[in-house]
Order: structure tokens, then sequence, then C-alpha cells
């Protein structure tokens, strides 16, 4: 039987001040930069960049509680100018009242570069305060202009031991949580859901909620078991939440699928991705790994169809990269593999590693002075193209002399 409040378990449970707030002790703690901006009154521009379920969203809202701001919310992945207009607008009206208004974008690296410039005079001119949310790496993904403008927080997964207190707590919460449910739970089972969560409070949370609407209530002790915990986690599309479906596990099927050379197998994984929510260009980035990895000089042409993979995805954005990404998980697949490129480098290491940073050969060193040349730096070395390209030359250093890799 479902449940008569709709609104999600993780979302009624959010916390709401900094007492409540689990897990980011490094930038929320006492004495923190960020921690002195909260009781200033005067929220400032940044973006937290962090895993799914890292507390991002509820760290936004308690920041606009704190600081007595309006709080608006776009997601980059449903939202767009049109709505940021309105928001702006808005925002103005605030200003003139001497109210500050922060304005939370999720996944805001999904933004092209059109909508992140938009923001750019309002930010610059104190009309939003800008917070955005991102799982990727914001110097990749952020416009330069618009990331000089703003603090960039990391956020760390949670460990087990704060997502077991977040579990505890929705137990106990009778008016937000399941307190006026009589679940029957054991520690231990709590500890695995905290554990198979992988960091990502919001997996636990919802964990909970599949395997308590599953069963029958009307007021009747809920038993939870490690065989529900099991089954709810198999539940894929449920898990994903946004940004992940046993994360880790899909995008190493899909790995596996394109180096086994099943390009069908290799397809459904992607779309189970791309379904469930995953950034387009984390998989094209994989993809771009997989083509110098598993296939490298068997194939020159697989990274070429990589990387144009990842700059339609870029340029096109969802859905429409769809198929650029299709397109070059089926080429992967079919191309014939060769890890050689991979092994080979990782001899290459080891030498580094067992001999550190051995000396270049005088005979290949760079001479632009004439002190240079005096010590001997570039001496009697063998210009290719005056030998046919077949020279009889030494290239490694003397401790690793005639040293093959490949």
């Amino acid at each position: 039987m479902k449940s008569i409040n709709k609104t999600p378990l993780a979302d009624r449970i959010r916390p709401k001040s900094l007492k409540d707030f689990l897990g980011q002790d490094k930038i929320v703690g006492k004495g923190t930069l960020l921690r002195k901006i909260i009781i200033s009154g005067k929220p400032k521009p940044m973006i937290f960049w962090g895993p799914p379920g890292s507390g991002k969203t509820t760290l936004a809202k308690i920041i606009a509680n704190k600081t007595n701001s309006s709080f608006k919310e776009i997601s980059a992945v449903s939202g767009g100018l049109k709505q940021l207009r309105k928001v702006i607008e808005q925002a103005k009206i605030n200003k003139e009242k001497e109210r500050a208004t922060i304005l939370f974008i999720d996944e805001i690296h999904r933004w092209n570069k059109t909508q992140q410039d938009a923001l750019l005079p309002h930010v610059e001119k104190g009309t939003i305060i800008l917070i955005g949310a991102t799982t990727e790496n914001p110097s990749f993904e952020i416009r330069n202009a618009l990331l000089s403008r703003l603090h960039v927080i990391k956020l760390e997964p949670l460990n087990p031991e704060h997502i077991e207190k977040i579990i505890k707590k929705a137990f106990s919460d009778k008016e937000k949580g399941l307190g006026n449910k009589n679940i029957k739970i054991n520690n231990d089972l709590i500890k695995t859901i905290a554990k198979m969560s992988d960091g990502d409070a919001r997996i636990a949370l919802n964990v909970l909620e599949y395997i308590i609407e599953s069963k029958t209530s009307n007021n009747k002790k809920i038993e939870i078991t490690k065989k529900d915990i099991k089954e709810a986690l198999r539940k894929g599309t449920y898990l994903y939440d946004k940004d992940k479906e046993g994360h880790y596990n899909l995008i190493s099927a899909l790995h596996k699928s394109m180096r086994g050379s099943d390009p069908n197998a290799s397809l459904y994984w992607l779309a189970r991705m791309l379904e469930a929510g995953e950034d387009p260009l984390y998989i094209a980035r994989r993809i771009v790994r997989f083509a110098s990895e598993d296939i490298g000089l068997k194939n020159s042409r697989a990274l070429e169809q990589a990387v144009a993979a990842y700059k339609a995805a870029h340029f096109i954005g969802m859905p429409e990269c769809k198929l650029a990404l299709a397109q070059a998980v089926v080429y992967m697949a079919k191309c014939k593999k060769s890890n050689k490129l991979y092994t080979a480098y990782k001899k290459a290491v080891k030498d580094i590693q067992r001999f550190g940073s051995l000396e270049v050969p005088l005979h290949i060193r760079n001479a632009p002075t004439n002190l240079m040349k005096d010590f001997g730096y570039g001496k009697n070395y063998k210009y290719s193209p005056d030998h046919n390209y077949k020279e009889s030359q030494e290239y490694f250093p003397e401790k690793l002399k005639n040293r093959k890799y490949l």
C-alpha cells in the first residue's frame, strides 16, 4: 500500500540546520570559511562539487534559511533561460526590498555555453546569489568566466557511519519520518544498507521506503529482512537516483561488454544508463578511455570515433546525443581488441618507480644555449630524416638500454 505522503522520505527528513547536517565537517565545521559566511548572513556565489547524495541541495537550502534569503531552484536538466528570466525578475524585486535571492541550479554542468553566459551579468550585479551543484569537475564543465566568480566547495561521499545516523533519524522522526510506523529492523541490517549505499544517503532512504511501501502496513508490524534489502538493491532503475543506479556496476557492465565484442549487450547497458539519467559526458569520457585501453593500436580510428562522440554529446546534449554515443559504443564493440598499449605503459611506470628520475642522455637533450652545448648537450645526436629514419641510436637512459615494452 502506497504512502499517503507522496513526498520522498529523503526530502521529508532533509536537515534544516547545520547541527543536523552530517558528514561535511571539513567544509561547515566550526571555524571553516563557509560556516563563517553562513553565520554572517551574507551568502556568496559558490558551486558545490560532490557525488550524489552528499548533501549539495540540502546545504544550499540551509544557507538560504540561515541567511533569510529567498530560495529559487532550477534543474539544469529540465530548466532553461525562460525559467531563469522569471527568477531574475523576482530577484530584482527582492533586491529592492534588501533581501537576497539564492538561485540553486542542480547539475549546472549540463547547462550549455549560452545558458551559463546568461547567468554572468546577474551574478556580477548581485541580483542573484548563484549556488550551483555538480557531480563533475567544475574546471572542465563550467565556463571560466562564470567559474572565476564562484567559490568552489568540494563535498565528500558520506561514510557508512553518517548514513547509519541518517537512517536511525528516519526511524525515530514521528513527524516527517517513519517514527509512527511499527517497523522492526536490527542494527546489522542498518549497517548493511549504509555500507551498500556507496556514500549516497538518498539511496539508503530510497531502499527503506521501497521496502516499507512494498509491504502491507495497516498499522501491522513491518519486519525488514536481509532478503528485502537484497531485493531492493537489485531494483536497478529505482536506485539510480539521477546520477547512479549501481553507478559503477553499470559502467563496468558497459566497458566489459564492449571489451567482449558484444555490440548488443553494449547498447543495452548504454541505454540503461542514459534512460536512468546518467550524464552523457561521463559515458563519453569512459568510451574515450576504452578506445586507448582496449583497442589501442589495433585500430587508431577508434580514438577518433570516441572523441567525436564526446564532442557531439557536449555540442548537442541530451536527448539528441544518444545516437552519437550508441554509434561509438557499437563501433568499439566491433573493433579488434588489444591491450598492449595499456600493459606497455604499466611496464614503463614500473621502471620509473624502480629507478626513479634517470637522467636524459646527453645526445638527446635540448641545447638552446652555447653553454649547454659546451656541456655536451645534443652532441652526436643523429637527426632521423638525415638517416632515412634508419639510424642506430639509443633513446633510453643507460640503465634501461634496449628496454622493450611493446
